[in-house]
C-alpha cells in the first residue's frame, strides 16, 4: 500500500500544471467487519464492496457526501444480510412470486462470490473496477431453484458514476426462470423533501395498499411508507435540495424500477434498521420480477445494468 502512495505522488509531481490533479487513492483488501475490498481518498473520497454478495457498500466521491447509504444497525455479520449498499437479489425478489421462497430475496446475496479481477487505474483517474463471479458449485445444492448457472458482477467505481452490471449464463440443458434486482439504497439528506422524476405516466404495484394497476401522475413525493414496482425501462432523476444535489439512474435490461421507503413503523420494527435511519435513505433499484421475470434457455445470457450518476 505504501508503494502505492509513493508512485502517486510520483506521477501527480511529474504532470502538466494545465490538468487537474486527482488526489492520491489507493486500495487495499479488508476484512473487517467483512472481507473486500476498499480504496480510499485523501481526503473523504472512499469506494467498498464485499466478497459476501459482491455487495456494493460505498461509492463516495473525494468532496461529497456519501451516495450509498449503509444502517449503522447493520449485523456484518457471515451469512446474514447487509443492509444497506447494494444487495444483489438473484434468483427471486422479496420471497418469490408465490411468497414462499427463503431467504428473502434469494440466496446469491448471503454467498461469498470469487473475486475474480481488480483493475486499479485509481492514481491516474481515480477509477477502480471490481468483478466477481458465482455458480451453483458455489452455491451448492438449492431445493428451490436447482439449475445450473454461471453468473459475473461488475462494479465500476469513478468520481462521476458508479456502474454496476450483472450478468446470468444458463449453462444447463434446460430453460431457466429467475428475478433479479440491484436493490441500490441511496443516502439523501431528507426523504420527505425529494422528489423523483422519470415515472409520470407509469403504470405500478402498489405493495403497501395492494392495488396492482395504479399510474403515476408527477414526480414521485415520498410522504408515507412507499414500496412500489413500477413497470419502466427509463430513467429516473433523485433532487435531494436538502444535500443539494441530484442522482441520476439509469439502466438497461431491467423491465423495473422498485422505489422503497419504510418510513417510521416498518423501520421500528426491523432489528437491523434504526428506527430514525429512514430519514436518509431511499432505495431505487433496477429489476426484473414478479410479471416480468427473466426466461434464459440453454446458452442464453442475460445483463442487467444501471449507472448512478453524480449530478
Amino acid at each position: 500500500m505504501a508503494r502505492m502512495r509513493q508512485r502517486t505522488r510520483t506521477r501527480l509531481a511529474g504532470r502538466s500544471p494545465q490538468l487537474r490533479e486527482v488526489p492520491p487513492m489507493a486500495y487495499e483488501i479488508t476484512d473487517n467487519p467483512l472481507r473486500g475490498v476498499e480504496a480510499k481518498q485523501s481526503t473523504n473520497g472512499h469506494y467498498g464492496i464485499f466478497d459476501q454478495g459482491a455487495q456494493v457498500w460505498s461509492w463516495q466521491p473525494d468532496g461529497t457526501e456519501p451516495v450509498i447509504w449503509m444502517s449503522a444497525k447493520s449485523w456484518f455479520a457471515e451469512g446474514q444480510p447487509i443492509r444497506g449498499g447494494v444487495p444483489i437479489c438473484f434468483p427471486w425478489f422479496g420471497p418469490g412470486r408465490n411468497g414462499d421462497l427463503y431467504p428473502m430475496h434469494g440466496f446469491a446475496r448471503l454467498q461469498n462470490w470469487h473475486m475474480s479481477d481488480v483493475k486499479d487505474t485509481l492514481d491516474r483517474d481515480g477509477r477502480f473496477i471490481v468483478e466477481y463471479t458465482l455458480n451453483e458449485s458455489m452455491t451448492g445444492d438449492q431445493a428451490q431453484w436447482p439449475y445450473p448457472y454461471k453468473a459475473s458482477f461488475q462494479a465500476k467505481f469513478t468520481p462521476e458514476y458508479l456502474g454496476l452490471e450483472l450478468r446470468v449464463e444458463n449453462v444447463g440443458t434446460e430453460e431457466i426462470v429467475f428475478d433479479e434486482a440491484l436493490h441500490t439504497y441511496l443516502h439523501v439528506g431528507d426523504v420527505s423533501r425529494v422528489s423523483i422524476s422519470g415515472l409520470e405516466g407509469a403504470t405500478y404495484l402498489d405493495k403497501v395498499s395492494g392495488a396492482e394497476a395504479e399510474v403515476q401522475s408527477g414526480d414521485l413525493t415520498i410522504t408515507a411508507e412507499t414500496d412500489r414496482v413500477y413497470a419502466s425501462t427509463g430513467e429516473v432523476v433523485i433532487h435531494d435540495p436538502a444535500l443539494g444535489r441530484d442522482l441520476i439512474v439509469s439502466k438497461s435490461g431491467s423491465a423495473q424500477t422498485v422505489v422503497w421507503n419504510p418510513w417510521v413503523d416498518k423501520a421500528a420494527a426491523m432489528p437491523d434498521f434504526g428506527d430514525d435511519e429512514w430519514h436518509q435513505m431511499l432505495c431505487v433499484e433496477a429489476a426484473n420480477a414478479l410479471d416480468e421475470p427473466v426466461v434464459l434457455r440453454p446458452g442464453e445470457v442475460h445483463c442487467l445494468k444501471q449507472r448512478i450518476t453524480l449530478a
